[in-house]
């Protein structure tokens, strides 16, 4: 029996162009296409994993009728579907479907059927083992090129970069426990910083840089994740349900810190914004599993859910960065106030000018243009975060991220099918790369030497008491719609966890701090970067574990062909 928090092992299947609109003419196959298909939507946001994106992209396909059939989660005892043809059983010319064994359709190491928790996980596991031998090759490859101050183990850069191969190693590890992989990365920064690993002395910069992509990253992601039909349909509900718990939030947030935490009312304010945002990663992975086993697709909750984490996130991400630049604002009062106006009005220019320019360069038939718009998106998205703050106005850098992949992303949805673009998927792959990088040095800032118990203690207290508020608002705020009590509260489950987003903002302070020399902000910025890690800690696993164990009590499941009402 999996582990309840086991992730879905997913294989991709597909079949020739034309082949799903021949079988659902032949009478005999169409339950079973129509019961592959019954899963497809094309409202699901860009997930923070490849598995995820693939999965819109086959969805996406599907919904075209160009004959791809949508990824299918497998066990030992399911049917795993393939194509048959003409003259190997499948009669009449017509392609028919068959079963074929799990073990037959993915070869799996002898090594891993030695440990049933890895040969059960190895579909997805597979994925980060091929990125640690990815950087165990680079290095060899850096080792044998690079002078020896450079690629020595214990030099500053292969330092920086063993943290990352660490961390990896330890999400693999945690994951097949059914913990989520990111508790893996953020324990191994702890550790890497307390036996005395992180000295990155020379390579600061790269740090940060590296940060701020991870941080570029989630913000291109949370914009591609807006669908402006949803919006349109179900506006004052999705706003109802993500302007009044994240204001309550944010407000319990800032009040207790002001008084438990000693922060100023701005920098309380920062970490509510910090601590407000949902994790899409946690979110959606749990909502893939409850759509293949049908859970809570009858009423829309589903896409209540996506866009209510992709609006707050992209709220908190957006204030996040006009409250940062107010505090590190330097000048007289009146360019503090105007800082903010400011930043918005340039953040809205540049990303409208990027993301209608993303619409018509390349064109839709050059031969290479999924790949170089994820080059002109990410690059877009990066100018934003570092040109922002060269010039001044750092609120700008996010605003300017989310509204260039907001409006590239309405545009591309509008394309037929055929011409989908691949850019979040292609965003979903560099996270896998950015995720170690994001908690391992997230973790890394964690020094048990100048940790306070004290800062710890109440830390726990603010974060409880503001979540707690929050999921009371919450409730209340879906008071009106046709769900029952049980399914409200489940709308309301979903905001408790935080994770991604916390790793992105959580150290953005502490980098602004030390590139401004601002040493008299260092303890704040190092308050919040604490508080952070809990809220990672103490709400990622909870939150996974009691979506997955709620929802066939709280949620119906749909017996039906429909997907989502919404959708």
């Amino acid at each position: 029996m999996p582990h309840p928090l086991t992730p879905p092992r997913i294989y991709i299947t597909s079949v020739e162009e034309g082949t799903v609109e021949d079988t659902r003419k032949d009478g005999g196959s169409v339950a079973a296409v129509e019961q592959l298909n019954s899963g497809a939507s094309s409202g699901v946001i860009p997930s923070i994993d490849l598995a995820m994106a693939l999965s819109k992209q086959q969805i996406l396909n599907t919904a075209s009728n160009d004959g791809a059939l949508p990824l299918t989660s497998v066990s030992d005892s399911e049917w795993h579907p393939v194509r048959a043809v003409s003259g190997d059983g499948g009669g009449n010319g017509v392609p028919q479907l068959y079963t074929r064994p799990v073990s037959e359709a993915t070869p799996i190491p002898s090594i891993a059927r030695k440990c049933p928790a890895l040969e059960r996980n190895w579909p997805i596991t597979s994925q980060p083992v091929a990125l640690l031998i990815v950087f165990g090759l680079l290095w060899a490859v850096a080792y044998a090129i690079l002078p020896t101050e450079l690629s020595h183990p214990a030099g500053g850069l292969m330092r920086l970069v063993f943290l990352f191969v660490g961390a990896q190693a330890c999400g693999i590890l945690v994951s097949l426990t059914g913990l989520p992989d990111m508790l893996g990365m953020l324990f191994w920064g702890v550790l890497y910083a307390n036996v005395g690993w992180a000295d990155f002395t020379g390579y600061e910069r790269v740090e940060v840089f590296l940060r701020e992509m991870a941080l570029v990253n989630i913000m291109l992601l949370a914009g591609l994740g807006l669908d402006y039909t949803a919006l349109r349909s179900l506006f004052r509900f999705i706003m109802q349900l993500t302007l009044v718990p994240t204001v309550a939030e944010v407000v319990a947030v800032t009040v207790l810190s002001h008084y438990l935490l000693a922060l100023p009312w701005l920098w309380g304010v920062l970490l509510g914004l910090v601590v407000t945002a949902i994790s899409p990663n946690v979110v959606v992975t749990v909502l893939l599993r409850l759509k293949e086993e049908r859970l809570g697709l009858n009423k829309g909750i589903h896409t209540l859910i996506i866009a209510m984490t992709s609006c707050n996130d992209v709220l908190a991400i957006f204030l996040f960065g006009v409250i940062l630049g107010v505090i590190f604002s330097t000048g007289d009062l009146t360019s503090q106030i105007l800082q903010g106006p400011i930043g918005i009005v340039i953040g809205l220019v540049y990303g409208s000018l990027c993301g209608l320019a993303l619409l018509y360069v390349p064109s839709y038939h050059a031969k290479y243009t999924n790949g170089l718009r994820f080059a002109m998106t990410a690059l877009a998205g990066t100018l934003s975060v570092v040109g922002s703050k060269k010039v001044g106005y750092p609120s700008a850098g996010a605003l300017g991220c989310i509204v260039t992949a907001f409006v590239a992303g309405t545009g591309w949805r509008k394309r037929p099918p055929t011409e989908c673009n691949e850019v979040s998927m292609y965003l979903d792959l560099l996270w896998k790369f950015l995720k170690p990088v994001s908690f391992s040095l997230i973790g890394k800032e964690v020094n048990f030497s100048v940790l306070e118990g004290e800062t710890v203690l109440y830390g726990a207290i603010t974060l409880l008491a503001a979540v707690l508020l929050r999921l009371g608002f919450s409730y209340l705020s879906a008071m009106g719609s046709e769900l029952n009590w049980k399914e409200k509260a489940y709308v309301t489950l979903s905001g408790f966890p935080k994770a991604t987003v916390q790793a992105a903002l959580g150290p953005a302070a502490l980098d602004l701090a030390r590139s401004l020399n601002a040493t008299e902000e260092y303890a704040r910025a190092q308050t919040v970067l604490i508080v952070t890690v809990l809220a990672i800690i103490l709400t990622a696993p909870l939150g996974a574990l009691l979506m997955i164990k709620l929802a066939p009590r709280w949620l119906k499941r749909s017996t039906d062909d429909r997907t989502d009402q919404y959708q």
